[in-house]
């Protein structure tokens, strides 16, 4: 276990109890579109199971299977605190027998191969500090034809607009969401984390390197939160 990976566990559970919150707060709740953009997205028609990666407190999922009444959903996190929270909201909404979820991760999923009609991960993959491993997973664990679909955070198209939120991010956000999250650190990670993400075209050439074919890339809000998709080809 690296560094980055005990400290980003660490604090996840340090914020579990308000994440849903801290993340409504923060995005003037633009995270419920972003999620109900992302479940929209994925294809589902018969019992498709759907690996939701990173699910953290389960708001994905959740998602998923409001949208979606045959997808059954496995979720895998690396931090027991928020699977306590999600799961005391799957049983709340009485979803047990559709959404699953598993300590594990992203970089050797608890997964066997080609078992998953769909793999996704929301604003999660930034926080994976070997990402090419994780995408090699994804891969692994698709069924042929299976889609790959990871949302991110990014910075927004134009100057004006940009500068905006570059300000927000970087000088509001952070103390912001330390002071609710009671940390001094969790959120000026966020702002950290994201300005390391690559860009579009490198990421796109990572996914291509696992494997992913017919790649894709769609802005949401501007640009200030991005779904990229790519297909495991049938073989």
């Amino acid at each position: 276990m690296t560094m980055k990976d005990t400290h980003v566990r660490t604090m996840f559970e340090t914020i579990a109890g308000g994440y849903d919150l801290q993340n409504s707060v923060l995005s003037l709740r633009r995270d419920t579109y972003w999620r109900k953009a992302l479940a929209k997205a994925i294809p589902i028609k018969n019992q498709e199971i759907v690996l939701d990666v990173a699910i953290g407190t389960a708001e994905v999922a959740l998602e998923i299977c409001r949208q979606h009444a045959a997808a059954r959903v496995i979720g895998v996190d690396f931090s027991p605190a928020m699977l306590k929270v999600g799961k005391q909201k799957i049983a709340a909404r009485q979803l047990s027998n559709r959404i699953m979820l598993m300590a594990g991760d992203g970089r050797s999923l608890p997964i066997r191969s080609g078992s998953a009609d769909a793999v996704s991960i929301a604003f999660g993959i930034r926080n994976i500090e070997e990402r090419s491993l994780a995408l090699q997973e994804f891969y692994r664990v698709l069924k042929p034809g299976g889609e790959l679909y990871i949302m991110e955070f990014s910075y927004p198209d134009g100057i004006f607009l940009g500068r905006l939120y570059r300000f927000y991010f970087d000088h509001i956000l952070p103390p912001l969401g330390n002071w609710l999250s009671r940390t001094d650190y969790a959120y000026s990670y966020l702002s950290t984390s994201v300005d390391e993400f690559p860009t579009d075209s490198l990421f796109l050439g990572e996914m291509s390197d696992a494997g992913f074919a017919h790649l894709e890339v769609k802005k949401l809000t501007f640009g200030i939160a991005k779904i990229f998709r790519g297909v495991k080809v049938a073989q």
